[in-house]
């Protein structure tokens, strides 16, 4: 098997992710991704192309690999079935207030900390370690601002993700799927935030003995939410502590820069959005000497592969899921 991610010939755990596929659409070696150590990687492509079912893939091989402990951020329910094929849990999020900064908090509520609700928001979130503590204090304040940031508060209440316990989302044993269908965007952004956090706290202290991963399908909706501070040190540091990171979008567009720059491995899939192909493109290496645009796939399940680590690029097929695929989208028949 050729290791993708790999740059000698070190031993260590391969997730299996396809093969190689011929100009002549043939198929040829199988093919898989280096385990053994982190990487920051993106997944990429158009509505239909197979960018989430790569991600399923991915999430299947890790949650039978021994020594990592993967999660999965689920917006869609795209991987509700992973269960039914592998060591895998399905739960709704559940965080600690305490779990997010401050100016997270502000960021999700949308009160800038330089307005008084705003300010008085941070003080609260610097002061309380749950929702309840954090109202507690809003009411006993008086100042000004405390009733936009006390209904602020009571939104965030109705989104249900918030719990003085959490969620323990690593398990050295299965995979952990967070259900965050159906979840507001600042819920989302929330959930990502503190999960990011957690994983990356929990591994400079040395707290779990796997290495983490964390995959987010539809990166897109967070990267430009409170959640990215959290995203983007996964990627630009998660890696000497042993963290991996995958996002998944159909838009790598949106993305912010370093988001595409730091990937170490890139799986893309087909695009037909020029902006989605030019942020690719700008950041393509230089030993990738074709057009993008021109190298890119046409047919679902294929992907074109670009491994910063050995410095080149390869045409796959990739593999079927074992679990039914949940992302595709309802039909009347």
């Amino acid at each position: 098997m050729y290791v993708l991610g790999r740059s000698d010939e070190t031993a260590g755990p391969v997730l299996p992710v396809g093969r190689f596929r011929a100009p002549d659409g043939s198929h040829g070696t199988r093919v898989g991704v280096d385990a053994n150590a982190p990487h920051a990687a993106m997944v990429v492509g158009k509505r239909g192309s197979g960018k989430t079912y790569t991600l399923g893939v991915l999430a299947e091989a890790l949650a039978r690999t021994d020594g990592v402990t993967p999660v999965v951020l689920d917006p869609m329910r795209a991987f509700a079935t992973l269960p039914d094929a592998v060591p895998a849990t399905v739960v709704q999020p559940r965080i600690p207030a305490s779990a997010l900064p401050p100016r997270a908090w502000c960021d999700v509520l949308s009160l800038p900390p330089h307005t008084p609700a705003g300010a008085l928001l941070w003080q609260a979130a610097a002061e309380s370690e749950t929702l309840d503590a954090m109202t507690r204090f809003l009411d006993a304040s008086g100042a000004p601002g405390g009733r936009a940031a006390r209904n602020a508060l009571a939104l965030a209440d109705a989104w249900s993700v918030f719990d003085a316990d959490g969620t323990d989302v690593l398990d050295p044993d299965r995979a952990t799927v967070l259900d965050c269908a159906g979840l507001p965007r600042p819920a989302l952004a929330a959930v990502t935030r503190a999960v990011t956090d957690t994983v990356y706290a929990a591994a400079i202290a040395g707290d779990i003995d796997a290495l983490p991963w964390v995959l987010v399908d539809e990166a897109h909706a967070v990267t430009d939410t409170a959640a990215w501070p959290g995203l983007r040190r996964l990627l630009t540091r998660g890696r000497k502590p042993g963290v991996s990171t995958v996002l998944a979008t159909q838009r790598p567009g949106a993305l912010p820069p370093a988001a595409v720059s730091q990937a170490d491995l890139l799986v893309a899939h087909r695009l037909t959005a020029r902006d989605d192909i030019d942020a690719l493109e700008t950041a393509s290496p230089t030993y990738f000497e074709s057009a993008l645009a021109d190298a890119l796939p046409r047919t679902p399940g294929d992907a074109l592969v670009v491994d910063d680590t050995g410095e080149t690029a390869h045409d796959i097929t990739v593999r079927e899921r074992d679990a039914p695929h949940g992302g595709r989208s309802r039909t009347v028949t």
